[in-house]
């Protein structure tokens, strides 16, 4: 039996919008950069008044929707650094998901 997740979102057809536009307003406000390399992306966030909080929040909820994706948030002195992990097959939705946080 494969303990492997589904490569898929839970995400129901009117929440993906409200998700995607939270996500786009963080990357306006405080995204610094961002790096892929494989089915690895590292994106740095701003320092700055609740941007931590909304980064967490984004990762809790985005955990929950897809759970196959390994999010995690750190601190370094001048920036958070989001790190999101893709299992194989699963680097179009990692890109879909970086995509999001950078300004259009």
């Amino acid at each position: 039996m494969s303990t492997e997740l589904p490569i898929a979102c839970s995400l129901s057809p009117t929440e993906l919008p409200a998700r995607l536009s939270e996500i786009a307003d963080l990357g306006r406000t405080a995204l610094l950069s961002s790096r892929t390399h494989g089915a690895r992306a590292e994106l740095r966030f701003a320092r700055r008044s609740g941007v931590r909080e909304r980064l967490d929040a984004i990762v809790a909820a985005e955990s929950r929707c897809c759970g196959f994706l390994a999010m995690s948030v750190g601190d370094e002195r001048d920036a958070i650094v989001l790190t999101i992990e893709a299992p194989p097959g699963a680097r179009p939705v990692l890109q879909e998901l970086v995509d999001a946080f950078r300004p259009a």
